[in-house]
């Protein structure tokens, strides 16, 4: 398909040139939209998100009987109250208010539409429950626990997350080549979550490199660099790639064997465990960021509460009352 035609809502829309934009000549949003969609330097993941998100408010204008010239805030707050009676989760609608928000936007920018999105916020996510870290005497049950399964590989991993916080994601991503240095330090080549390339790294202490190392000599011997880090030991997929899967179920398998079988933990509770340790041992929050690679601090931050909330659980002050009578 020519780069001026672009795909909205199921149909091949023609790109408006900015000047036609300006004058007003465009008058169906679907021109408009492909020009937004052609003007992103974004992902082509990105795009279809923005594509799809975006037509279906138009498609809700159109239902409604709206007027796209008379649209107020009030019909975009309205749009947003319809997708919370649909009973869609805060994450999906959240990602329909911000891809109009980029919108409106970039409309605004050109003079085409006011941008009636301003000051428009995504419902506040809920969750059931929060991941949990582990204690320190945990985290050495847990690693022991592996240390006795006699698979060196799922040693290796769970040692590997706890000690560097990487998601499961980053795991499976990891090839053998992607252990070396940097200066004098042994380092692993991160491809991060969001990222198209490793154009990051964490830092491999000895305890986090020697189960790997182990594990390569003894049960992958020979293994070419590009090869994945950690392979398949199924019969349906053996030396093939992970999935995030089977790293999620292999930490929930030993999590369950040191007696943490609540859905609060999981695998993310190991990366969650990485931070917390972190803090424990003096590190800072700008510690915490550059090990797990947020890109705000605010995000780190939340390891902090976690802290608190261990201290608060183990000096109760109800048991104080016990005392009393």
């Amino acid at each position: 398909m020519s780069r001026e035609l672009i795909v909205v809502g199921g149909q091949a829309v023609r790109v408006a040139s900015s000047k036609s934009l300006q004058s007003g000549a465009v008058k169906d949003w679907r021109a408009v939209v492909a020009s937004f969609i052609a003007s992103q330097d974004v992902k082509e993941s990105s795009r279809a998100l923005y594509t799809r998100t975006i037509s279906q408010f138009f498609y809700w204008i159109e239902r409604t009987g709206r007027r796209l010239s008379e649209l107020t805030r009030e019909d975009i707050l309205n749009y947003k109250d319809s997708l919370q009676a649909q009973g869609l989760a805060a994450l999906t609608i959240g990602s329909y208010i911000v891809s109009l928000r980029k919108f409106y936007e970039w409309a605004e920018s050109l003079l085409i539409y006011p941008n009636i999105t301003k000051g428009i916020k995504t419902p506040p996510r809920r969750q059931a429950f929060k991941k949990q870290h582990l204690s320190e005497a945990k985290s050495a049950e847990l690693l022991e626990h592996y240390r006795e399964s006699l698979s060196l590989r799922d040693y290796a991993i769970a040692n590997l997350i706890l000690r560097t916080g990487l998601r499961t994601i980053e795991v499976i991503r990891a090839n053998v080549e992607d252990i070396t240095f940097k200066g004098e330090r042994r380092i692993l080549k991160v491809w991060g979550k969001g990222r198209t390339d490793k154009d990051d790294f964490v830092v491999l202490s000895d305890k986090a490199f020697e189960p790997i190392k182990e594990y390569l000599r003894t049960e992958r011997k020979g293994a070419k660099g590009a090869e994945p880090l950690f392979v398949s030991v199924s019969h349906r997929d053996a030396g093939g790639r992970l999935s995030t899967r089977s790293i999620s179920r292999l930490c929930k398998a030993g999590l369950i064997s040191v007696g943490l079988d609540g859905k609060e933990f999981t695998a993310h509770s190991l990366r969650h465990t990485t931070a917390v340790m972190i803090l424990k041992q003096g590190g800072s929050i700008t510690d915490v960021q550059a090990v797990l690679r947020h890109s705000s601090p605010t995000t780190s931050q939340i390891y902090t509460e976690s802290i608190k909330e261990e201290l608060r659980l183990k000096s109760a002050p109800e048991f104080l009352i016990d005392g009393a009578y």
